[in-house]
């Protein structure tokens, strides 16, 4: 029988195999090599990562950055977190993946302790996933039970919200506003329709008895990290009770702490939540958390199912991440960060509006320069993020601190001075 090969303590992977013809070239090497082996869905990278430590990561080059971005929302606790990268490793070496056919204590812990975050009642339940796309779509196929079925009245349309964004797969795509990213893969899953963001008329006109369920995310981040009039979410909770509609909550960007809380909707009991990002802070994995017994009960046996989601790794990841977010009190940090955010920002002349919730925070600048004052923050040394020609985003680790903050917002105006050049 043969062996298989195996990389020995002695020999990293850097220094063996495919890897090593790799390891130590330049990046503009690196990104030409990219272009002709993947896929160009993303576009040419930015730059070529290698290294990763806190709130800052080195390129190919040695060139150091400090991530504002954290991988969009993704690196709670940024990169190399030594409790995570610990935690990973002791659960890989001890069982890394098993199918479906069986579970894990890291999966059965990680459920119950997303169900105590959640608040959920009694006959709740937890599916677990490999992304927010996945997510959203075991959240559609949701909505499609909540049918209608024995009532006269089929239940075949689902309000989703203008300028949502929900995931790029087929049921998660149907669900997002942008048509640039659905109208070259149409037809798309049916019976989607869209209101205006946080117009409470609109959505009451819009759902009936004849309305599965309401996608809503808390924030839109996609569309600029935008929030919705006070009293928005409790009124369409009201909304789709009183209609037998499902509130689903797409909280994949916004949970896990990003906005100071564990859920942005917290105060408000859905009938589901999405999640993932930073859930597994940097590890792949995504939940879907069922509220009662009613809506926990519309997916059964062999309706809906995953090959890698739950697996013990992934869980293993998450579970660390919840730890560390709770035994230091990141909660409380973040809410402190982004109300240094909020006022540091709004002192600055050419920043018009700053929306800070926690560490999910978008401005907007008084002249459509945004995406070259990302490509100034890089040169730089500062990755962000614009989401609109005026508009810039800052997603950073949760473990952030206020100087690696303030050396942002010092280094703003001269960022935004070389962009306006550029743009002239």
């Amino acid at each position: 029988m043969n062996q298989t090969p195996t990389t020995s303590s002695a020999q990293p992977l850097a220094e063996s195999g495919e890897l090593a013809a790799l390891h130590g070239l330049p990046s503009a090497e690196l990104t030409e090599r990219y272009n002709a082996s993947l896929m160009g869905v993303f576009g040419t990278p930015q730059r070529v990562l290698v290294r990763g430590s806190g709130c800052v990561v080195w390129d190919a080059d040695g060139r150091e950055y400090l991530d504002l971005l954290g991988g969009i929302a993704v690196n709670a606790l940024g990169h190399a977190h030594p409790f995570l990268t610990s935690v990973v490793a002791s659960q890989l070496a001890t069982l890394g993946h098993v199918s479906n056919f069986f579970t894990s204590p890291t999966q059965i812990a990680l459920a119950e302790k997303l169900l105590g975050l959640a608040q959920a009642p009694q006959g709740s339940k937890v599916f677990f996933a490999n992304s927010g796309t996945e997510a959203n779509e075991a959240a559609f196929k949701l909505a499609r039970r909540n049918d209608g079925a024995g009532t006269d009245t089929p239940r075949r349309r689902i309000i989703a919200l203008e300028n949502a964004f929900h995931g790029r797969s087929m049921g998660a795509l149907a669900l997002t506003w942008k048509k640039a990213y659905r109208e070259p893969f149409e037809p798309l899953p049916g019976g989607v329709e869209w209101v205006p963001a946080g117009d409470v008329e609109a959505l009451r006109a819009a759902v009936d008895e004849s309305v599965a369920a309401v996608f809503i995310e808390p924030i839109q981040g996609e569309a600029g990290v935008r929030g919705y009039p006070e009293g928005y979410l409790r009124a369409a909770r009201e909304i789709t009770r009183a209609a037998g509609a499902l509130l689903i909550i797409d909280e994949v960007q916004t949970g896990i702490g990003r906005t100071g809380t564990w859920f942005a909707s917290e105060g408000i009991e859905p009938d589901a939540i999405t999640l993932a990002k930073g859930l597994g802070g940097g590890f792949p994995i995504g939940a879907l958390i069922t509220f009662g017994e009613r809506t926990s009960t519309l997916l059964s046996a062999g309706q809906h199912g995953t090959t890698f989601g739950g697996n013990p790794a992934a869980t293993a990841a998450a579970l660390a991440t919840l730890h560390v977010i709770e035994s230091q009190g990141l909660l409380e940090h973040v809410r402190d960060m982004g109300q240094l955010l909020t006022t540091a920002l709004g002192k600055l002349d050419f920043v018009t509006d700053v929306r800070a919730h926690g560490l999910l925070v978008g401005f907007d600048l008084e002249s459509e320069v945004a995406p070259a004052v990302v490509r100034a923050a890089l040169e730089a040394g500062f990755i962000i993020n614009s989401t609109g020609p005026a508009s810039l985003r800052l997603a950073p680790p949760l473990i952030i601190t206020a100087d690696q903050l303030q050396t942002f917002v010092d280094a703003l105006p001269g960022l935004y001075a070389t962009a306006q050049e550029d743009h002239a």
